[in-house]
């Protein structure tokens, strides 16, 4: 069964520490995903996304445009981050981990998400299938070339993704995403 990320009620963010001192939060604001989901065995589920770089937020224009250029993301020449899980393990009850590629600036390396599944059921207000899943992974950002100002900006870089996932057959009939 096919699902489609809800953005209105999503949230694709980041923390990083800068100059060792300070933890920058950031967001990429534009992204989309599908889930394919088997209720039976989530373990045979699989997960893909994508985000515009080009929407990353941290609340600071300046740095935002900084983020955006070749010292960072390079935007202009790698315009999209995109994930892709590889296989699915359960770890306990609604817990799983996530296996995948993660692709930054043309390079695509392994991560491990750790994901909570929050709730598979209906979505009330669209009466129609929903799922919700928290997923947390860490990684080190010179593993796809972003090295300007190592070690004063953090290596690791800490990810936190909260999504509601509605079956794209439901999103496409139903409200519009915002309510």
């Amino acid at each position: 069964m096919s699902w489609l990320l809800d953005s209105v009620h999503s949230h694709v963010g980041f923390s990083v520490k800068h100059m060792m001192v300070a933890t920058v939060r950031g967001q990429f604001k534009t992204y989309s995903g599908t889930v394919a989901i088997d209720p039976g065995d989530f373990t045979r589920s699989s997960f893909e996304g994508e985000v515009d770089v080009a929407s990353v937020d941290t609340g600071n224009v300046d740095r935002d445009n900084h983020l955006r250029t070749g010292d960072f993301f390079d935007a202009a020449n790698h315009p999209k981050i995109t994930f892709k899980s590889t296989s699915i393990e359960a770890k306990g009850d609604a817990e799983y981990v996530v296996h995948g590629d993660l692709t930054i600036r043309g390079v695509t390396k392994p991560l491990t998400l750790d994901v909570t599944v929050t709730k598979v059921g209906e979505q009330p207000l669209r009466k129609a299938p929903a799922a919700g899943f928290d997923a947390t992974a860490t990684l080190k950002r010179s593993d796809f070339g972003l090295t300007k100002y190592l070690p004063n900006v953090a290596d690791e870089v800490k990810i936190h993704v909260v999504t509601e996932a509605i079956e794209a057959k439901a999103f496409a009939a139903g409200p519009k995403p915002g309510k």
